[in-house]
């Protein structure tokens, strides 16, 4: 952890992973973790510190991860396997193949988004939400502090089926704590008190790294007399869709922000909620990685993606 100027606290969401590993790790003795030789990028290496017995390295062979995290499940283990969001698309056929031996399976995959920045793109995990949400009857939580990553993590621990918890590189502040509630198919309303109403209010959905963005614009955009209400998806797969309705009724202007590619993410996922429901709007955009991505620094690759502050402060204004 570590604290800016202004006392915030931030934290990686794969960090956090790494202490929720060794927290569930002890109340729990069939907890295993397997990683793909990325334990000191995920923080797997935390379990493996506290419990090598438990811990199995499995090199840069993701396919045979997840068969052996299968095995163990079959052995009455709850395996957790982790390695860069990208690297598990080689895995994807396993992981296929799992939801037919009705797997308990619960996979991390960290270094998701172009957020990641100088890693580059070869590193940057941006089809993991398609590829995850694509299981039938998998559940996606994609948290945006440490505080929901454990939370969530636990979640995954105490639930059965195939789980995927979608981590990022960057550390970003701790804005959750024991006053917020976490649950399979939950969201987080984040709403300004004013005193006075606006007329204008239009909506972000969005979750992850993106949260931060939406929040910063929400701080920005009351000097021009604009309510931004910003809803943090944090469980992507299944959506919170009564928030959402209701949300989307009261506010018709939305926009969906996400550091993944348009296809099978979460702009794809509300929209078919969207659909699904006869909801009418008067507008819609969905800001996403829609370019090829390159080396930078995070800010400079969110903003090339026009998925930063800035470009939801401007695609706001567009509404109005």
């Amino acid at each position: 952890m570590k604290k800016n100027s202004n006392q915030k606290i931030y934290q990686a969401t794969r960090e956090a992973y790494g202490e929720a590993l060794v927290e569930i790790g002890k109340r729990n003795e069939k907890i295993v973790v397997l990683d793909a030789e990325t334990s000191n990028s995920t923080y797997a290496q935390n379990f493996k510190q506290v419990f090598p017995d438990r811990f199995f390295e499995m090199f840069i062979a993701e396919q045979n991860m997840v068969s052996v995290a299968l095995g163990f499940d079959k052995m009455g283990f709850i395996p957790f396997l982790s390695t860069f969001s990208a690297f598990l698309t080689r895995a994807f056929d396993q992981i296929r193949m799992a939801q037919y031996s009705n797997a308990n399976l619960k996979i991390a995959g960290s270094h998701a988004g172009v957020s990641i920045g100088a890693d580059g793109s070869s590193q940057m995990g941006l089809e993991d939400l398609s590829m995850m949400r694509s299981i039938l009857k998998s559940v996606v939580f994609y948290p945006s502090d440490s505080y929901s990553t454990k939370k969530l993590a636990k979640i995954m621990a105490e639930n059965y089926g195939i789980f995927y918890l979608r981590l990022t590189r960057e550390k970003t502040p701790i804005i959750y704590n024991e006053g917020f509630y976490f649950e399979i198919g939950g969201s987080i309303v984040h709403r300004l008190n004013f005193t006075q109403k606006f007329k204008k209010k239009a909506l972000v959905i969005t979750a992850g790294i993106t949260l931060f963005e939406a929040l910063k614009a929400q701080e920005e955009l009351i000097d021009s007399d604009i309510d931004l209400v910003v809803l943090d998806c944090y469980s992507v797969k299944p959506l919170d869709e009564k928030t959402i309705v209701s949300l989307v009724k009261e506010i018709k202007n939305v926009i969906v922000v996400e550091d993944h590619y348009p296809y099978g993410g979460l702009g794809e996922a509300v929209s078919f909620l969207l659909l699904k429901n006869k909801l009418n709007l008067e507008n819609f955009s969905h800001l996403c990685v829609s370019k090829i991505p390159m080396s930078g620094k995070p800010e400079e690759l969110l903003a090339y993606m026009g998925i930063d502050k800035k470009s939801i402060i401007d695609q706001v204004r567009k509404f109005f």
